[in-house]
C-alpha cells in the first residue's frame, strides 16, 4: 500500500463517484493546481515534491495512462533544481489534463478542476469544508455556428466530513486483517511512477515523450500470442506463457510465467496473473480479481467485480476485490461471487455459486455453494481420515482448513 493520501479524502471520493455515475458527461478536460510559497526542497524538484498525489488522481479519475506527456519548468533558486513545472496529458480517450505546480506562487491554491461535457466540478481543498465541493451545470449552445456559453450557479456537493489520514490508517489495518488489495496498492503507485518519471524524462530533454505500447517482434518475446489476440500497452507477459485465438490483455494486467490463457478470455486492467495459472475458454478475469501460482479456472466460469451491478450507474468505485489462492481449481460454469477469497488448493466443482469465503483444500459444489468434502493438492477428493487414495497424502485441520501433515 501507498501513501496516495487524496484518495482516502471523502471528497475526492464522492467526485470519483460522480465521474462514474456519469453525473459531469463525456470528461473533456482536468487540471489541478498545487502553489504555495515555501516548502522548497534542495534534494527533490517541485514535480516530485508537489505532483505524485494529482497525478495520482488524475490517472484514477481518467482510468487510463496517458499516451504523451509534456512538461516545463523554470529553475529560479537554484541552477540544477525546477521551481515551477507545468505537464501536459494526452490520454487514449481524448481526455487531457494539465498539472501546474509551484513553491514560488504569492498565495497557497490546491484546486482540481473537472471539466464534463454536462457539468464541471471543482475541489477546493484550501475552501471550508461545506465548499471544498462544486458542480457547475454550465452550458454550451451554438447559435449560426457560434458557440454562445450559459453560465448557472454552482450548486454545492454535501460531503461527510472525515480526516483523510486516519481513513487511510483504518483502510490499511482493514486491508492486513481481511488480505483485500488496498485502494493504493503497489501498482497503482507504480504507474504513478511510471508518469513522474516520464515527467522528468521531458523535462531534461525539453521535449514530448510517448507512453505508446511498444510491442515486441515474435522473434524476441518470451511468449507465445495468437495472431488474433490483442494485447495493449503496459502489459507484463512472463516467459513461456502462451495466448490464444481473440483473448484480449488489457492495460496495466500482470501475467506470471508458463500460463495458458484460452481462447476469448479477458483479461482486466490492473489484474494479477501469478505463475502456472491456466484460465480456459471464455472466461473473463475483472479488475479486482488476483489469481495466485497454479490456479485453474474452467470454461466459462465468472468473476464478479461489484456486488448489484447496473447498466445505468457505473459502479467501479464499489468494486470489491477476489483472491484466488495458490493451487485453486474452479469448475465450468462456476460462478465467484466479489468480495471473498478462495483457499489453497480449494476444489469449486462445475456450476457451482460461491458467495463465501473457501478455507484451504475445502471441496464445494451447489447453488448456493456448500462444502461437501476436503480435496487434496492432486486434486482428488480425500477419505474420512484426511488422506487422499491416490498420492496417499495426510491432512490435519488448521486455522483456515487443511494443512498437510
Amino acid at each position: 500500500m501507498v501513501g496516495h493520501l487524496l484518495w482516502y479524502h471523502p471528497v475526492v471520493l464522492k467526485l470519483k463517484e460522480l465521474v462514474n455515475k456519469g453525473e459531469l458527461g463525456r470528461i473533456q478536460y482536468i487540471y489541478s493546481n498545487r502553489l504555495n510559497l515555501g516548502k522548497l526542497r534542495r534534494e527533490e524538484n517541485v514535480l516530485w515534491s508537489f505532483a505524485p498525489h494529482d497525478v495520482s488522481v488524475i490517472l484514477g479519475l481518467t482510468g487510463e495512462m496517458p499516451e504523451t506527456i509534456q512538461a516545463h519548468g523554470g529553475k529560479y533558486l537554484h541552477q540544477k533544481i525546477t521551481d515551477t513545472t507545468v505537464t501536459l496529458l494526452n490520454f487514449p480517450s481524448g481526455i487531457k489534463a494539465h498539472i501546474f505546480v509551484s513553491w514560488l506562487h504569492p498565495f497557497k491554491e490546491q484546486k482540481l478542476v473537472v471539466v464534463g461535457d454536462k457539468q464541471m466540478a471543482l475541489f477546493d481543498d484550501t475552501a471550508p469544508w461545506e465548499d471544498k465541493l462544486l458542480l457547475y451545470p454550465h452550458s454550451i449552445d451554438w447559435q449560426k455556428n457560434i458557440p454562445i456559453a450559459h453560465k448557472a450557479k454552482a450548486t454545492t456537493i454535501t460531503v461527510k466530513q472525515d480526516e483523510p489520514l486516519r481513513a487511510e490508517c483504518a483502510h490499511f489495518l482493514e486491508c492486513m486483517a481481511t488480505r483485500h488489495i488496498p485502494r493504493t496498492d503497489g501498482e497503482e503507485g507504480l504507474r504513478v511512477l511510471k508518469v513522474l518519471n516520464a515527467c522528468q524524462e521531458s523535462l531534461e530533454q525539453e521535449k514530448s515523450v510517448s507512453f505508446s505500447a511498444q510491442k515486441a517482434s515474435a522473434e524476441t518475446r518470451s511468449y507465445y500470442s495468437h495472431p488474433t489476440a490483442v494485447i495493449d500497452q503496459n502489459v507484463y507477459i512472463g516467459e513461456k506463457t502462451k495466448i490464444w485465438h481473440f483473448s484480449h490483455l488489457m492495460p496495466d494486467c500482470r501475467i506470471g510465467t508458463e500460463c495458458n490463457i484460452g481462447q476469448n478470455v479477458v483479461i482486466g486492467s490492473y489484474v494479477i496473473i501469478g505463475n502456472g495459472c491456466k484460465i480456459q475458454n471464455n472466461v473473463s478475469v475483472y479488475e479486482g480479481v488476483t489469481l495466485e501460482e497454479d490456479v485453474f479456472c474452467g470454461p466459462s466460469m465468472v468473476f464478479t467485480n461489484v456486488y448489484n451491478p447496473t447498466a445505468e450507474i457505473r459502479k467501479m468505485d464499489q468494486l470489491r476485490p477476489i483472491l484466488v489462492k495458490k493451487g485453486a481449481t474452479i469448475g465450468a460454469n462456476a460462478t465467484i461471487i466479489c468480495g471473498i477469497s478462495l483457499g489453497r488448493y480449494s476444489f469449486i466443482g462445475a456450476g457451482t455459486l460461491v458467495n463465501r469465503d473457501v478455507p484451504d483444500h475445502a471441496l464445494v459444489a451447489g447453488n448456493p455453494g456448500k462444502q461437501i468434502g476436503w480435496a487434496c493438492q492432486c486434486g482428488e477428493w480425500l477419505d474420512d481420515g484426511l488422506k487422499c487414495t491416490r498420492c496417499g497424502k495426510k491432512y490435519k485441520k488448521g486455522k483456515n482448513g487443511l494443512k498437510e501433515r
